[in-house]
Parts: C-alpha cells; structure tokens; sequence
C-alpha cells in the first residue's frame, strides 16, 4: 500500500489557515482587534520557532467561534472559504494531491491546524481523509469547548496519529510505503517516520537539513505568503 501525507498549511495552501481564519474573524468584529492580533502573531512566531503549547493555541483560536455558536462560525467559515482559502488552492497543489490519486495511493491531509477549519479545506481537494485537532465538545450544547479530544497532532504527535490511523485499518508502518510533503520543522518527527519524506516549499531550517540529509525538496508555488 502507498500512502501520500500531506501538511497543510503553507504545504498545500500558501498560507497558514488557522491564522487567516483569526484575521477574518477579526476583521467580522468578533475580536478585539489589537489585543487578538498580537497574540495571534505571538503564537504564530511560537509555531514557527518550535515552542507552541497547542493547547493553549487551542484555547485561543476556538475562543470566537465558542462566543459565537454554530450558526454564525459555520456561516463565517463558508464565507471564509470563498473569500480566502479557494483563491489560495492553486492548481499544482491540485495537481499534486490528483498525481498521488491517480497512481492509487491512499491519501491522507495530517494538519496541525483544527477540524473546525480544515475539514472543508480537505473536501476542497478531494481529501476525505483528514487528521487535524479534534476538538471537544460540551455533551449539553453539542458545540465546542475548547478543549482538545485525544493526540494533537502536532509535532511528535503526527507520528502517533498516523499510528492510529493506521491500526484502524490493521496496517502497520511496515505495511505501507509513505510519503510526507511538509514545509515545517515542526514535522521533523513525521518526516524522519516515513519512507519518502518531501521538505515542500520548506522553512529555512528544514530547507538546510533537507539538504544536508539529501531528501528530495520541492518547491511548489515559488513563494509563499507570509503573515
């Protein structure tokens, strides 16, 4: 069996979705503009550096959509998706995702950005398998809490996702022949799992160990677009 993984954020789409979806919701009025904007940038940097404490991130980039409700954050979500995340789902990463289709293999979206945003993400490129933060949810309202449910997967948490997913379908890591695209030193764990690992449009830090280590570098849109 081969399996492609794919890292989302500033993998497939050029851009972070978690911190694009603070911005919009900012923008709707459902946050203090200043005091969310730096916090947002801080935890941006923090992700980047290799420090974030997800579940703190978690707390604060669910905090909006819990003031909110369903109704509104779903409402905001599909407008999110036509106002920033279509414009940002550019042909090759399209034609990336329909190569590894194509070919048979079995292709999983592994985010460390939540379920909430990403799963429409996921079903945008044909995905239907997507590992993100799963979120909690208040047995009384049905609606988020949060909280996180389970492994994050985040960093070495990647690793154990995969795992799991894996053992639901009673494979193994030694059953399967994996590629993972991933721009972000925070994969490391993952990257070194796998059997093909891809450093695609990566950070400065994973471009020079990619190097180092000789694995195949792929840089697929030429830029990407930073906060």
């Amino acid at each position: 069996m081969n399996l492609a993984l794919f890292d989302l954020d500033h993998t497939l789409i050029p851009l972070d979705s978690d911190y694009e979806w603070g911005a919009f919701t900012t923008a709707l009025g459902w946050n203090d503009t200043d005091w969310f904007t730096r916090r947002n940038e801080v935890y941006y940097a923090q992700y980047k550096a290799g420090t974030l404490d997800i579940h703190n991130y978690i707390r604060f980039a669910t905090e909006a959509i819990r003031r909110q409700g369903s109704i509104s954050s779903e409402a905001a979500r599909s407008r999110f998706m036509g106002d920033t995340i279509q414009k940002a789902i550019l042909p090759q990463a399209l034609a990336l995702v329909e190569q590894h289709c194509q070919a048979g293999d079995s292709v999983v979206i592994v985010t460390a950005s939540n379920e909430f945003i990403t799963r429409p993400i996921a079903d945008a490129f044909g995905v239907s398998e997507l590992i993100a933060i799963n979120l909690e949810r208040c047995p009384n309202s049905g609606w988020f809490t949060g909280e996180i449910v389970g492994t994050p997967s985040f960093r070495e948490g990647k690793v154990a996702r995969v795992h799991e997913w894996l053992q639901a379908r009673q494979l193994v890591w030694d059953d399967v022949e994996t590629t993972f695209y991933s721009d972000s030193i925070n994969d490391l764990p993952l990257l070194e799992h796998v059997t093909h690992p891809v450093a695609t449009n990566p950070d400065d830090v994973l471009r020079e160990l990619a190097s180092e280590r000789g694995w195949r570098i792929l840089d697929l849109f030429g830029f990407k677009l930073t906060p």
